[in-house]
């Protein structure tokens, strides 16, 4: 090696491998952070959906022109602003115009643009698309120098930096990417509710995240569904980071044959339907899920419906219950409001993407205001020339008529009537037709309105309250033009339908409808209330229908149910429908293989059935008087398809049973008023298939409407089927053996009308009465005053017209109920 060679190599740098591949890698982040992957919280964009749209309005591919083809509008994007493939162009406008993936479409497209199920798009020779109407808001006064332009890829054109977006599109549309070591994923949200916590924010800069959520309850999703609880809500409005749990909107219908079918009309965002099939299609293919017979996707262009067909005696909310465990029908949405802010990725809370948007609309406004101003500016000046022209008309048009040509003329101009070069020109330019009288008038008004505008103007530049009620009055415009309701209903996390194992145990109230409908709901959603108080609502009633059984028992019990027919059904409390207090429910047909002519006539919570011993009985009491008692552990096997409780007679059928310990009291009570007071003794216990003896001796034209078993401190409450009633101690009864006529509990007069029911209680006590209109009022014991055994009683509830109670029932003694005490100046004593 020569000399001069080994000097040569000397004089080479020497680089670091490592330190060249971190500033490399991490110049790479950056620009796939900041140019690619994140969007601008400004106008909630990404650098390709801008340029997007930027490209379709230079094409002017605007909502009220004629569709241009997507291959065109791609063929202008990659070429003049995005240096990347055209299918990644393509798919973005593809995805701005489904309407299941954004909630406010920004491409109004034409052809086949995808579907649920999956589909891709049409290639883009055969669609066409165009800006939405909504896309004017977003890209409005980008000529009036409201944002920086930035030179393209080839600095051959210039592009804008971020568009000067009216409208919270970072929030109402979301967005979602993956950058290098980051990620975003934002929901779509309502535009009305966002306006309204941007006016929220504009009314009160110190407002709370809390309060915001007030207003802005969640994101809204465009297909629909359900949002379950507002823990992950809360969590990633306030920390930028979040999951809510999404669920399909459910409904059950019934069809033939006693049975019933699950229909899914709405499915969680960014769900594949043709999946979601195919996942249950496995599932029941696999015998994980056998409840379910049939799956038929019945989906059109009026929306989603996926018909899953139930096999006789299944229930539906335990097949939901399954389907949300183990197939997309309830999913995870795991939120990340992070968005470029400053040129830096940033994880915001909600009330800090509501702020910085607002910030960027004042410096729209501001730039704009400014833009005008100089425009402004720039017209008075020229209109001043001409109102100097016409001003001395005369002697322009002879200065003019005098010059040698145009140059000479401008030259004169200027230097006679001090104009600048500008005005001089405009004069020279001058039509003929503006020296007419119409036309000089014109001109001075035109001068007139500018100076107006320019002080308007510079007194906006100079105001910063004027600036924010612009950008109020604009966000107000956007709503009443674009706003509309949610899609996404948010709701409280509903109770599963889980293993007991796994259920919090929780006091249910159970009621029955006279033609059969049956619910479930939590105790809580009842109001205790004073004697007399008009009630609250407790079943929405068909006219035909009215409650006549009301319960009261833990969700982990076990409820029998006896039918007229003397059969005998188990079922848990928490395998009975769940539905609002001002449902209906489902139909006991559904729940029990009941007979043509059968009904449910009586329904016994039992605790921890599994695990009785035969020291409790089981007290069944039919409408003509017959009572047996049975011991409990003839019921420990419980058969779905029932089993024989009892023997009926002809004409005969149960009325009601109930559970004694051995050593009880029973009381009966007949419609007519008479009652008979005995000892449990005085009853045998008997099998199962035992048809009974006789517990009162009955007039022709009477029947038994209540049984009590009574405890040795109670008293009797008697209530008739016009609102009357009266509490009076068991003292008043004398026992006797079974089978006599008894005497009378209470009068059964014009007044009160034929007893409903009896009822032991005490003062600790609270009893719910209901009438034929579904009325359900909660009564303390404590409101109604102990009177003698021969008295007529005291009003308990007030009725409408046509309405008459026909049912009651006591609360669990152990529960602690808070009252909502309503004095009623009408109650009688």
């Amino acid at each position: 090696m020569t000399e001069s060679s080994e000097i040569t190599e000397m004089e080479k740098p020497t680089i670091s491998i490592e330190k060249e591949l971190r500033k490399s890698y991490l110049d790479y982040a950056m620009s796939v952070i900041i140019g690619r992957a994140l969007p601008d919280v400004r106008d909630g964009l990404k650098p390709v959906h801008r340029r997007a749209l930027f490209a379709m309005r230079e094409l002017g591919n605007t909502y009220n022109r004629p569709y241009i083809k997507s291959a065109r509008i791609v063929g202008d994007v990659i070429g003049k602003y995005h240096p990347h493939g055209d299918t990644a162009a393509y798919d973005t406008i593809v995805r701005m115009a489904q309407t299941f993936s954004m909630r406010y479409p920004l491409v109004d497209g034409q052809g086949n643009f995808g579907s649920m199920d999956g589909d891709s798009a049409a290639a883009m020779r055969y669609t066409e698309a165009r800006m939405t109407k909504l896309d004017q808001e977003i890209v409005a006064d980008l000529d009036k120098d409201t944002v920086d332009f930035v030179p393209n890829y080839d600095n051959s054109l210039e592009e804008p930096s971020v568009l000067p977006s009216k409208i919270p599109n970072i929030l109402i549309n979301g967005s979602e990417g993956i950058a290098v070591g980051m990620a975003t994923k934002i929901p779509p949200h309502n535009l009305t509710e966002v306006i309204n916590g941007l006016i929220a924010l504009i009314e009160d800069a110190n407002i709370t995240i809390h309060q915001l959520m007030g207003i802005i309850t969640g994101p809204d999703f465009p297909t629909g569904g359900f949002i379950c609880g507002r823990a992950g809500i809360r969590e990633a409005y306030e920390t930028g980071r979040g999951v809510v749990i999404m669920r399909s909107c459910t409904h059950v219908e019934p069809r033939s044959k006693n049975s019933e079918s699950i229909v899914i009309t709405e499915i969680p965002y960014q769900q594949n339907k043709a999946t979601l099939v195919e996942k249950i299609a496995q599932l029941m293919k696999e015998k994980r899920i056998t409840s379910i017979a049939e799956i038929r996707d019945e989906s059109d262009r009026q929306g989603v419906r996926i018909v899953l067909d139930l096999k006789r005696d299944e229930i539906p909310d335990i097949v939901l219950n399954q389907l949300f465990k183990m197939t997309p029908l309830q999913k995870s949405f795991g939120i990340i409001l992070l968005c470029i802010v400053n040129n830096k990725p940033e994880v915001l809370n909600i009330k800090q993407v509501l702020e910085h948007f607002l910030a960027h609309r004042r410096t729209v406004v501001y730039r704009r205001t400014a833009y005008e101003l100089r425009k402004a500016e720039e017209k008075a000046h020229i209109l001043e020339g001409l109102k100097i022209a016409i001003s001395n008309l005369d002697e322009v048009v002879e200065l003019i008529r005098a010059s040698a040509n145009p140059a000479e003329a401008k030259a004169e101009l200027k230097s006679r009537f001090e104009l600048s070069d500008i005005q001089a020109q405009t004069i020279l330019d001058m039509r003929l037709q503006r020296l007419t009288g119409l036309e000089r008038d014109k001109i001075i008004k035109d001068y007139n309105e500018i100076i107006e505008k320019i002080a308007w103007l510079k007194k906006v530049l100079g105001d910063d309250d004027l600036v924010i009620q612009i950008i109020r009055e604009e966000l107000d415009q956007i709503k009443e033009e674009y706003g509309d309701e949610r899609r996404t209903e948010i709701i409280d996390a509903p109770d599963d339908i889980l293993p007991e194992d796994m259920i919090i145990p929780e006091e249910m109230v159970v009621t029955i409808s006279h033609t059969g409908y049956i619910k479930r709901n939590p105790l809580n959603l009842y109001r205790a209330q004073r004697r007399g108080g008009k009630g609250v609502k407790g079943m929405t009633t068909l006219e035909d229908d009215f409650v006549t059984n009301l319960y009261t028992a833990s969700n982990l019990d076990t409820f029998l149910f006896f039918t007229n027919t003397g059969k005998v059904f188990w079922r848990k409390v928490y395998e009975l429908p769940l539905a609002g207090r001002a449902a209906r429910g489902k139909a006991v047909v559904n729940l029990l293989e009941l007979g043509k002519e059968e009904k449910v006539a009586a329904v016994l919570p039992i605790a921890d059935l599994a695990n009785v011993d035969d020291s409790q009985t089981v007290l069944t009491v039919t409408k003509l008087g017959r009572v047996k008692k049975t011991s409990i552990t003839e019921y420990k096997r419980p058969l779905r398809k029932g089993k024989l409780g009892l023997t009926i007679k002809d004409e005969d059928e149960i009325l009601t049973a109930a559970l004694t310990t051995g050593d009880d009291e029973i009381f009966l009570v007949t419609k007519n008023g008479l009652s008979i007071h005995f000892h449990e003794s005085n009853v045998r216990t008997m099998g199962r298939l035992a048809a009974g003896v006789k517990g009162i001796t009955l007039a022709e034209d009477d029947e038994v409407v209540g049984v009590s078993v009574i405890k040795s401190d109670d008293s009797i409450l008697t209530v008739t089927e016009n609102g009357y009633g009266k509490r009076t101690a068991v003292a008043e009864y004398k026992l006797q053996n079974r089978g006599g006529k008894g005497v009378f509990a209470i009068k059964t007069s014009e007044r009160n009308g034929k007893v409903v029911g009896v009822l032991p209680v005490v003062d600790e006590d609270q009893v719910m009465l209901i009438a034929n209109s579904g009325k359900v009022i909660r009564m303390p014991m404590d409101t109604i005053r102990i009177i003698g055994r021969n008295t007529q009683g005291v009003r308990l509830i007030n009725l409408e017209d046509n309405e008459i109670v026909v049912g009651m029932s006591m609360l669990a003694r152990e529960e602690e109920m808070v009252e909502d005490i309503e004095d009623n100046d009408n109650s009688a004593d």
